[in-house]
């Protein structure tokens, strides 16, 4: 018997909200989200969401990486980054780690550049009894 072919590994699952649609309410995803159509509500993310160039959403987005090619009206919430293309706009406070806004996009609004907790380095610490034989020594 020959052997059996590995299957290919799955690729990323994306959702398309497209041009014709409208939605209102709530949108909870753990793939990829594109939005070339109308949100009205809120948008969570587990991975990218992308607002596409005839994307409109107005809505608080919580999402893991935010890519605006699109209008967004709300505020913007992401464990990684942020990114306002060009013709893309935000109307709304940002937090955070990274961002980058092209030349010829619209932002307006705060920022809040959040920063992963110091890692504490630890070192060995002498005991006190220890120290006190080496002194006495």
């Amino acid at each position: 018997m020959p052997p059996v072919p590995a299957a290919p590994a799955p690729k990323p699952q994306t959702a398309i909200i497209g041009a014709s649609m409208t939605i209102k309410g709530e949108i909870n995803s753990r793939e990829e989200l594109v939005v070339d159509g109308d949100v009205d509500g809120s948008v969570q993310s587990q991975s990218l969401l992308t607002v596409g160039p005839n994307g409109k959403v107005r809505a608080n987005i919580k999402a893991h990486e935010v890519a605006i090619y699109g209008s967004v009206r709300g505020n913007v919430e992401v464990t990684g980054k942020l990114s306002i293309r060009e013709q893309g706009s935000l109307i709304g406070d940002i937090k955070c780690a990274g961002i980058s806004i092209d030349d010829g996009a619209y932002f307006k609004g705060s920022i809040d550049i959040t920063r992963p907790e110091p890692k504490v380095a630890t070192r060995p610490v002498k005991s006190e009894a220890r120290a006190e034989a080496q002194v006495a020594g």
